[in-house]
Protein backbone atom coordinates (compact mmCIF):
# COMPACT_ATOMS: atom_id res chain seq x y z
CA UNK A 1 0.00 0.00 0.00
CA UNK A 2 1.09 3.57 -0.63
CA UNK A 3 2.27 5.54 2.41
CA UNK A 4 1.73 9.29 2.62
CA UNK A 5 4.12 11.07 5.00
CA UNK A 6 2.21 14.22 5.86
CA UNK A 7 0.66 16.64 8.30
CA UNK A 8 -3.09 17.22 8.48
CA UNK A 9 -2.66 21.01 8.58
CA UNK A 10 -0.63 21.05 5.39
CA UNK A 11 -2.44 22.10 2.24
CA UNK A 12 0.37 20.58 0.23
CA UNK A 13 -0.32 17.22 1.86
CA UNK A 14 -4.06 17.70 1.39
CA UNK A 15 -3.58 18.08 -2.37
CA UNK A 16 -2.28 14.52 -2.45
CA UNK A 17 -4.94 13.17 -0.08
CA UNK A 18 -7.66 14.74 -2.18
CA UNK A 19 -6.41 13.27 -5.43
CA UNK A 20 -5.93 9.85 -3.85
CA UNK A 21 -9.52 10.04 -2.61
CA UNK A 22 -10.86 11.09 -6.01
CA UNK A 23 -8.96 8.19 -7.57
CA UNK A 24 -10.22 5.80 -4.85
CA UNK A 25 -6.62 4.78 -4.18
CA UNK A 26 -6.02 3.35 -0.70
CA UNK A 27 -3.07 4.64 1.31
CA UNK A 28 -1.65 4.77 4.82
CA UNK A 29 -1.12 8.17 6.44
CA UNK A 30 1.82 8.88 8.74
CA UNK A 31 1.56 12.23 10.52
CA UNK A 32 4.51 14.45 11.46
CA UNK A 33 4.66 17.44 13.79
CA UNK A 34 6.56 19.73 11.45
CA UNK A 35 6.65 22.63 13.93
CA UNK A 36 8.42 20.36 16.44
CA UNK A 37 10.95 19.29 13.82
CA UNK A 38 9.75 15.72 13.28
CA UNK A 39 10.86 15.82 9.65
CA UNK A 40 14.39 16.90 10.61
CA UNK A 41 15.42 13.65 12.27
CA UNK A 42 18.32 11.64 10.90
CA UNK A 43 15.98 8.78 9.95
CA UNK A 44 13.60 11.06 8.02
CA UNK A 45 16.37 12.95 6.23
CA UNK A 46 18.15 9.71 5.32
CA UNK A 47 15.23 7.49 4.37
CA UNK A 48 12.26 9.69 3.45
CA UNK A 49 13.24 13.14 2.19
CA UNK A 50 16.69 14.68 2.43
CA UNK A 51 15.02 18.10 2.13
CA UNK A 52 13.16 17.47 5.39
CA UNK A 53 9.68 18.35 4.16
CA UNK A 54 6.26 16.85 3.72
CA UNK A 55 4.38 15.50 1.87
CA UNK A 56 6.23 12.46 0.60
CA UNK A 57 4.55 9.56 -1.16
CA UNK A 58 6.28 6.27 -0.42
CA UNK A 59 5.72 3.34 -2.75
CA UNK A 60 5.57 -0.33 -1.88
CA UNK A 61 9.09 -0.87 -3.23
CA UNK A 62 10.42 1.81 -0.87
CA UNK A 63 10.86 4.62 -3.39
CA UNK A 64 9.92 8.05 -2.02
CA UNK A 65 8.54 10.91 -4.11
CA UNK A 66 8.54 14.33 -2.39
CA UNK A 67 7.01 17.64 -3.55
CA UNK A 68 3.23 17.82 -3.70
CA UNK A 69 2.94 18.93 -7.31
CA UNK A 70 5.32 16.23 -8.52
CA UNK A 71 3.17 13.70 -6.70
CA UNK A 72 0.00 15.12 -8.28
CA UNK A 73 1.60 14.87 -11.72
CA UNK A 74 2.65 11.25 -11.15
CA UNK A 75 -0.71 10.11 -9.80
CA UNK A 76 -2.74 11.89 -12.47
CA UNK A 77 -1.08 10.27 -15.47
CA UNK A 78 -3.56 8.34 -17.63
CA UNK A 79 -6.47 9.66 -15.56
CA UNK A 80 -9.10 12.30 -16.29
CA UNK A 81 -7.31 14.71 -13.97
CA UNK A 82 -4.49 15.35 -16.45
CA UNK A 83 -5.42 16.49 -19.98
CA UNK A 84 -4.39 14.64 -23.11
CA UNK A 85 -4.12 17.86 -25.13
CA UNK A 86 -0.53 19.12 -24.99
CA UNK A 87 -1.54 22.80 -24.76
CA UNK A 88 -3.81 22.06 -21.82
CA UNK A 89 -1.04 19.99 -20.23
CA UNK A 90 1.23 23.02 -20.43
CA UNK A 91 -1.48 25.26 -18.95
CA UNK A 92 -1.89 22.84 -16.04
CA UNK A 93 1.83 23.10 -15.32
CA UNK A 94 1.66 26.89 -15.69
CA UNK A 95 -1.03 27.17 -13.01
CA UNK A 96 0.81 24.73 -10.74
CA UNK A 97 3.92 26.90 -11.00
CA UNK A 98 1.77 29.94 -10.26
CA UNK A 99 0.50 28.21 -7.13
CA UNK A 100 3.99 27.44 -5.86
CA UNK A 101 5.57 30.82 -6.60
CA UNK A 102 2.76 33.42 -6.47
CA UNK A 103 0.06 31.88 -4.28
CA UNK A 104 1.26 29.36 -1.71
CA UNK A 105 4.14 31.50 -0.32
CA UNK A 106 1.59 34.09 0.80
CA UNK A 107 -1.79 32.40 1.30
CA UNK A 108 -0.34 29.32 2.97
CA UNK A 109 2.22 31.17 5.06
CA UNK A 110 -0.41 33.54 6.46
CA UNK A 111 -2.47 30.51 7.53
CA UNK A 112 0.62 28.91 9.06
CA UNK A 113 1.56 31.97 11.09
CA UNK A 114 -1.96 32.61 12.36
CA UNK A 115 -2.94 29.02 13.14
CA UNK A 116 0.22 27.08 13.97
CA UNK A 117 2.54 29.57 15.67
CA UNK A 118 2.06 31.21 19.10
CA UNK A 119 0.02 34.40 19.17
CA UNK A 120 3.07 36.36 20.27
CA UNK A 121 5.27 35.18 17.39
CA UNK A 122 7.34 37.92 15.83
CA UNK A 123 6.33 36.61 12.43
CA UNK A 124 2.95 38.33 12.71
CA UNK A 125 4.62 41.45 11.32
CA UNK A 126 4.68 39.60 7.97
CA UNK A 127 0.89 39.42 7.72
CA UNK A 128 0.20 42.76 5.93
CA UNK A 129 2.70 41.91 3.18
CA UNK A 130 1.39 38.35 2.93
CA UNK A 131 -2.16 39.69 2.57
CA UNK A 132 -1.15 42.17 -0.10
CA UNK A 133 0.62 39.57 -2.23
CA UNK A 134 -1.87 36.81 -1.46
CA UNK A 135 -4.78 39.00 -2.50
CA UNK A 136 -3.01 39.73 -5.77
CA UNK A 137 -2.81 36.00 -6.48
CA UNK A 138 -6.41 35.42 -5.44
CA UNK A 139 -7.56 38.24 -7.71
CA UNK A 140 -5.78 36.63 -10.66
CA UNK A 141 -7.68 33.44 -9.91
CA UNK A 142 -10.95 35.35 -9.45
CA UNK A 143 -10.60 37.10 -12.81
CA UNK A 144 -9.89 33.79 -14.54
CA UNK A 145 -12.69 31.89 -12.82
CA UNK A 146 -15.21 34.60 -13.72
CA UNK A 147 -14.80 33.30 -17.26
CA UNK A 148 -14.14 29.59 -16.65
CA UNK A 149 -15.67 26.89 -14.48
CA UNK A 150 -12.28 25.26 -13.96
CA UNK A 151 -8.71 26.47 -14.10
CA UNK A 152 -7.85 24.54 -17.28
CA UNK A 153 -10.33 23.10 -19.74
CA UNK A 154 -13.90 22.20 -18.88
CA UNK A 155 -13.35 19.62 -16.13
CA UNK A 156 -11.45 19.22 -12.89
CA UNK A 157 -7.68 18.76 -13.26
CA UNK A 158 -4.72 18.66 -10.91
CA UNK A 159 -4.37 22.41 -11.51
CA UNK A 160 -7.66 22.89 -9.64
CA UNK A 161 -6.68 20.44 -6.91
CA UNK A 162 -3.34 22.18 -6.50
CA UNK A 163 -4.88 25.64 -6.10
CA UNK A 164 -7.92 24.55 -4.14
CA UNK A 165 -5.96 23.18 -1.19
CA UNK A 166 -4.84 26.46 0.33
CA UNK A 167 -7.44 28.67 -1.35
CA UNK A 168 -10.40 27.04 0.39
CA UNK A 169 -8.70 27.61 3.76
CA UNK A 170 -7.47 31.13 2.98
CA UNK A 171 -9.92 32.58 5.51
CA UNK A 172 -7.81 30.90 8.20
CA UNK A 173 -5.05 33.28 7.18
CA UNK A 174 -7.49 36.19 7.62
CA UNK A 175 -8.07 36.69 3.90
CA UNK A 176 -11.46 38.25 3.16
CA UNK A 177 -12.86 35.66 0.76
CA UNK A 178 -16.13 37.56 0.32
CA UNK A 179 -14.17 39.58 -2.24
CA UNK A 180 -13.93 36.52 -4.50
CA UNK A 181 -17.36 35.11 -5.44
CA UNK A 182 -16.07 33.24 -8.50
CA UNK A 183 -13.54 31.44 -6.32
CA UNK A 184 -16.32 30.54 -3.90
CA UNK A 185 -18.41 29.06 -6.73
CA UNK A 186 -15.38 27.14 -8.01
CA UNK A 187 -14.75 25.71 -4.56
CA UNK A 188 -18.37 24.56 -4.40
CA UNK A 189 -18.01 22.76 -7.73
CA UNK A 190 -14.95 20.90 -6.48
CA UNK A 191 -16.66 19.97 -3.23
CA UNK A 192 -19.47 18.31 -5.19
CA UNK A 193 -17.08 15.90 -6.90
CA UNK A 194 -17.66 12.22 -6.25
CA UNK A 195 -15.21 10.91 -3.62
CA UNK A 196 -14.32 14.43 -2.50
CA UNK A 197 -12.78 14.45 0.98
CA UNK A 198 -12.42 17.26 3.51
CA UNK A 199 -8.99 18.60 4.44
CA UNK A 200 -9.44 17.60 8.07
CA UNK A 201 -10.38 14.04 8.91
CA UNK A 202 -12.60 15.08 11.81
CA UNK A 203 -14.96 17.30 9.77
Amino acid sequence: MLILHENMESGNAYKVRLLLSLLETPFESIQYDVVAGATRTKNYLTNINKNGRIPVLQFEDGRCLPESNAILYYLSQNTKYFPTDTWEQAKVIEWMCFEQYSHEPFVAVAKFILTMLPENTSRRVEIPTLHEKGNTALQIMEDHLCQHDYVVGKTLTIADICLYAYTHKAHMGSFDMSRFPAIKAWCSRIEKEENYTEMYYDL
